[in-house]
């Protein structure tokens, strides 16, 4: 077993941890205080070959997997989590294109983004359809040679500036519930009747849009249509591939906010001593430390396993536990962290009110806390995760 990252991870996460530290970590609270697209970081992300990172080198890409993926979105999200999300969209929506698309849908679509010329989104919820997947109303009509998109999709990330959207929608009756009348369409920015509704106003994660997309009779051709009719399974496969690469997102938010915090109690004194002096506050230090390193075993592991196609339902429990750990342990960290600070964490002198907002996302995205800990017990239930 080893535990060692190679060389060439090594190496990358060395060079990412640099550039967050010098370019993204000074751009944070700007890019949350007037919520616009950090382009000069996309920029920087393209220029790193960071786009590509979890894409083929055959396709254009640096061929590191989703573990060299998340490697550098830990990196990332210990200052800014909606950079983070931006390396994110490099494998979200290109998933199912990885998994299933055809060589010329590959080339066409996911190349483009792996070499930064393109970006996209993912849609599958909708208004009345977040984690009830089969309720989706999204209607995909067939005639001709083309199919016809009616529907609304919500919280899509990156969806001002995708060129193009990888989009879930009913090919069988809208009332159906059986998973062949779901299937995964690209459609392009520029096709007529397509349009972005309403932009949210989030929490926190801002910087990056979300929002909704208008399907107004899109005419999309065959040829996008992503593997086959019935796609529910790929849009599962895709999800489940994510998990540590969201996962990662919390550990870098959970390091991030608990570094700041050591730095702050280590300064700071009360009682002619430092905060850091206090036994109380070295237990919750050490507590949180050693959850952060179990979280990033968990992650680690759930990469590589997805990165030997490890992302079906016999390993679900596994992926699952390393989402809604990191994740929930992001909120944790940043609530205790905001602790240590008193009054003073409370104020946008320091950046851990902005970990607090942004980590709470990342218990709902790609799979609620509630979603994994079911997929985790049916894991259990089904002996797909058992001890003997």
């Amino acid at each position: 077993m080893q535990f060692d990252l190679s060389p060439e991870l090594a190496e990358l996460q060395a060079t990412v941890r640099k550039l967050a530290q010098e370019r993204i970590a000074p751009r944070a609270r700007q890019i949350d205080e007037t919520d616009e697209y950090p382009q000069d970081l996309y920029d920087l992300f393209v220029d790193a070959g960071l786009t590509g990172l979890c894409v083929p080198e055959e396709l254009g890409g640096a061929g590191a997997g989703i573990f060299g993926l998340a490697l550098a979105i830990e990196e990332v999200a210990k200052y800014s989590n909606a950079a983070a999300l931006m390396l994110l969209l490099t494998r979200l929506p290109t998933g199912p294109l990885l998994i299933a698309g055809s060589e010329e849908q590959q080339r066409r679509f996911v190349t483009p983004v792996a070499t930064g010329a393109a970006r996209a989104a993912f849609g599958l919820s909708e208004p009345q359809a977040g984690s009830d997947v089969m309720g989706i109303r999204t209607r995909a009509r067939r005639d001709g040679d083309d199919f016809v998109l009616t529907g609304t999709k919500c919280w899509m990330s990156g969806i001002r500036q995708a060129d193009w959207y990888c989009v879930f929608a009913k090919t069988g009756p809208v009332e159906s519930r059986a998973h062949d009348s779901v299937s995964a369409f690209v459609v392009e920015r520029d096709r007529p009747g397509l349009s972005v509704g309403t932009i949210d106003r989030k929490m926190g994660v801002k910087g990056v849009d979300t929002g909704e997309l208008l399907l107004d009779d899109v005419r999309v051709p065959a040829e996008n249509v992503v593997g086959e009719i019935g796609g529910f399974r790929l849009a599962m496969l895709g999800l489940n591939a994510m998990r540590p690469i969201v996962a990662a997102r919390g550990i870098g938010l959970a390091e991030g906010a608990l570094m700041y915090a050591v730095k702050y109690v280590q300064e700071r004194r009360a009682f002619d001593r430092t905060i850091a002096d206090f036994q109380g506050i070295q237990w919750k230090i050490a507590e949180l430390a050693t959850e952060i390193e179990a979280a990033r075993l968990l992650t680690y592991r759930a990469a590589w396993m997805a990165d030997r196609g490890q992302f079906t339902k016999e390993s679900v429990p596994f992926l699952s536990m390393a989402k809604y750990y990191a994740t929930e342990l992001g909120v944790k960290v940043s609530g205790e962290a905001l602790q240590m600070l008193g009054a003073a964490g409370y104020m946008k002198d320091h950046p851990l009110e902005l970990y607090y907002r942004d980590a709470k996302q990342l218990t709902i995205v790609e799979g609620t806390t509630q979603i994994q800990l079911g997929l985790i017990a049916r894991g259990v239930l089904d002996r797909d995760l058992w001890w003997d």
